[in-house]
């Protein structure tokens, strides 16, 4: 039987007035508007963050630099010992402490390193101009404090690092017999000094005394206000992690 005849049920949408069809809901999702406000208040949460930080770096970066400046800084007592090392650099500060030391009986020897020959410095000799390298200012320095020159070991090959200077006396105190050192540098230097001779003398039984310069207006307590100073440390930090990223301490 044909069912042709039936009629066609008429659709819903087809069937509501455009009254009714204006108050279905859309079915896609509602996105939630975004204005200004919440833009503003990731901004203040930056400065409140910013401010707080400022205000704990003000307040506590006195002791925290006053640290950064004690580590560098190594001193032991003094005691007599076989020799005594006035590290390459700052000649005059250095070369008056180690004059000391040796008036005051610690050690009968002073051994002196020769640094890199400036450039320049062959043609000023081939023109006649007298020019004294760094080792030649330290010995005239022990020589107008008093130490007469058959207690002064020079070192004739020019050194170019504290590890090269560490080697150098490795092989003289071995060659020499020597059981104890004391070194002289700035205190900013002591440390790495310290930790380079440690490394490069392998007798632990070896006694290494070291003595900052008293010469030196360096102070941990204030460094960061001159800014010679805070080159020193931000060098000395630097060639510290070389050191020890090289294997030299």
């Amino acid at each position: 039987m044909s069912l042709g005849f039936w009629p066609k049920p008429k659709s819903t949408e087809s069937s509501r007035s455009p009254e009714d069809r204006s108050t279905i809901p859309d079915a896609k999702p509602i996105e939630p508007e975004s204005g200004p406000s919440a833009g503003l208040s990731v901004f203040k949460w930056v400065l409140v963050i910013a401010a707080l930080i400022y205000i704990l770096l003000s307040y506590f970066h006195g002791p925290i630099l006053t640290q950064m400046g004690k580590y560098l800084v190594v001193q032991h007592p003094a005691a007599k010992s076989d020799l005594i090392v006035c590290m390459a650099g700052a000649d005059v500060e250095r070369g008056i402490a180690s004059a000391d030391l040796f008036a005051r009986g610690l050690a009968p020897r002073i051994f002196i390193a020769r640094e890199p020959i400036p450039e320049g410095l062959e043609t000023l000799k081939q023109k006649g101009v007298a020019y004294p390298e760094s080792v030649d200012l330290v010995t005239m320095i022990f020589r107008g404090l008093g130490v007469p020159e058959s207690a002064v070991i020079r070192s004739d090959q020019p050194l170019e690092s504290t590890f090269e200077e560490a080697e150098r006396v490795a092989a003289l105190v071995k060659d020499k017999r020597y059981r104890s050192l004391i070194l002289v540098t700035s205190p900013t230097h002591s440390r790495r000094a310290w930790l380079t001779f440690r490394k490069a003398i392998s007798d632990k039984e070896f006694r290494i005394t070291v003595i900052p310069t008293p010469y030196s207006k360096f102070g941990a307590e204030d460094w960061w206000k001159t800014r010679k100073y805070v080159r020193e440390v931000i060098v000395e930090y630097q060639k510290l992690i070389y050191y020890k990223a090289s294997g030299l301490l």
